[in-house]
């Protein structure tokens, strides 16, 4: 009787398969070869990470050296490709130090709060796999065969794989937050919330352009975007416009905190951010999570705009799903070099400029933007002469929506130069005035 009653509130096997369906590997009987190589999957990806991001600041240091005209690492290992290892030993045995005012807790577990994240956004990221396109035009689903199990280059493929990116960038904002908090110092809380106030402006716009390939691909599965873009013309970064892979770049920019925007570290302002009260392997792991988010994000734009591991042209000898991969880590260096370029090249902006570019600019235009691709989608389909209409009557609507903008940020400027005059400069008192005297004597 009890054992009826157990098996009736237990989930049936299709049930299961479907929950666990993120790789086509799991959807058979789960042996032990298929466990093997989602655990293999699983130390590849992590391994990746770490080494990636050991190899990411070694490259930003020599790349900006050589914009400099100066030498960069050149002491550890060969052409210094050690000395991120030793800067990263030299942080584990320094001192770990513990603010008295420090919530314990809290500024213990906000690094992880950064870094763990950056790290969970490769586990949805195709590295690679056969997405080619077939005689009879059929396309490929990414999928390989390892040791008889058709598996993924990539860890795992839910159906909301994008949505999921979205909500672990935002898990990150978190950390910076409560790192900034439980400090237990002003500095590092202003820092903090300079920080977050920053990410969350950019989310906004990263989100509608993000929106914009949804639209194009419609699918939330990482894999199933790449599948989409199976021809060069076909690359979301011209099926949407070229806008939104734009709007992306700079929100993607902003939300990493990299110049021009590292307002969180701007020294001048803020002594050091949010992360003045950390040191020892505690600030590695705000650093290495800095520099990993940088990967993880140039991954996410080469997957939604750029086609992924899809390539170009067909490599001669090469098998495709390792082809797929060549083609991946050729568009994430192109990307990684872009980020490099902005930090030595670009000023760092001011604080109100970063959150009025925006506000007032990025989360606008991502927005009519996409209401235009989706205007398009829904009333021309295709039709040359529809769509003309519909972008005339586009313009015509931006131009008013554009007029209403300028006029309330025009109504806004005169209210506070009048709230500003009206308000009366403050004289110093006549007792302020003698004990200042008194002070100087």
């Amino acid at each position: 009787m009890l054992s009826s009653q157990i098996a009736a509130v237990l989930p049936t096997d299709a049930v299961l398969n479907g929950l666990v369906a993120i790789d086509p590997i799991t959807e058979g009987k789960l042996t032990w070869t298929p466990l093997f190589i989602i655990l293999a999957k699983v130390l590849i990806v992590f391994v990746l990470g770490l080494v990636g991001t050991m190899l990411m600041v070694w490259f930003e240091r020599k790349v900006v050296s050589g914009m400099q005209n100066r030498v960069g690492p050149n002491k550890a290992g060969p052409f210094g490709l050690l000395q991120t290892l030793a800067d990263g030993i030299k942080l584990f045995f320094k001192e770990d130090l513990l603010p008295n005012r420090a919530d314990r807790i809290v500024f213990r577990m906000a690094p992880f709060l950064a870094f763990v994240p950056a790290f969970l956004v490769w586990s949805v990221i195709p590295l690679g796999g056969d997405f080619s396109q077939n005689a009879d035009g059929t396309v490929n689903d990414g999928t390989i065969k390892i040791f008889g199990q058709v598996t993924r280059v990539q860890l795992a493929d839910p159906p909301v794989g994008i949505l999921l990116v979205l909500a672990l960038s935002g898990i990150a904002v978190y950390g910076i937050m409560l790192a900034g908090w439980a400090s237990g110092s002003k500095y590092p809380l202003l820092g903090a919330v300079r920080a977050t106030a920053q990410m969350i402006s950019y989310e906004a716009a990263l989100g509608l352009s993000l929106a914009a390939v949804l639209l194009s691909s419609r699918t939330l599965s990482t894999a199933g975007i790449v599948q989409t873009q199976d021809r060069f013309v076909d690359w979301n970064i011209i099926t949407t416009g070229l806008l939104p892979f734009f709007v992306f770049v700079v929100a993607a920019t902003a939300e990493l905190n990299r110049p021009p925007f590292d307002l969180v570290e701007a020294e001048q302002e803020l002594v050091g951010g949010f992360n003045t009260e950390y040191s020892s392997i505690r600030f590695a792991l705000f650093f290495l999570a800095e520099f990993m988010n940088v990967i993880t994000m140039s991954g996410v734009m080469v997957t939604l705009f750029l086609g992924g591991p899809q390539g170009l042209f067909d490599i001669p000898v090469i098998p495709g799903y390792i082809e797929g991969t060549i083609w991946f880590l050729a568009k994430l260096l192109l990307f990684l070099y872009m980020f490099v370029w902005f930090r030595a090249t670009l000023p760092r902006l001011r604080y109100d400029q970063l959150m009025d570019f925006g506000w007032k600019i990025l989360i606008p235009v991502s927005l009519g933007w996409f209401l235009l691709l989706a205007a398009l989608r829904e009333f021309a389909n295709g039709d040359r002469i529809a769509s003309m209409r519909v972008v005339g009557i586009s313009i015509v609507v931006a131009a008013f929506a554009v007029g209403l903008f300028a006029a309330a940020l025009n109504v806004s400027r005169k209210n506070r130069e009048a709230s500003s005059s009206l308000s009366p400069v403050p004289t110093p008192s006549a007792s302020t005035s003698a004990s200042s005297k008194g002070a100087a004597n």
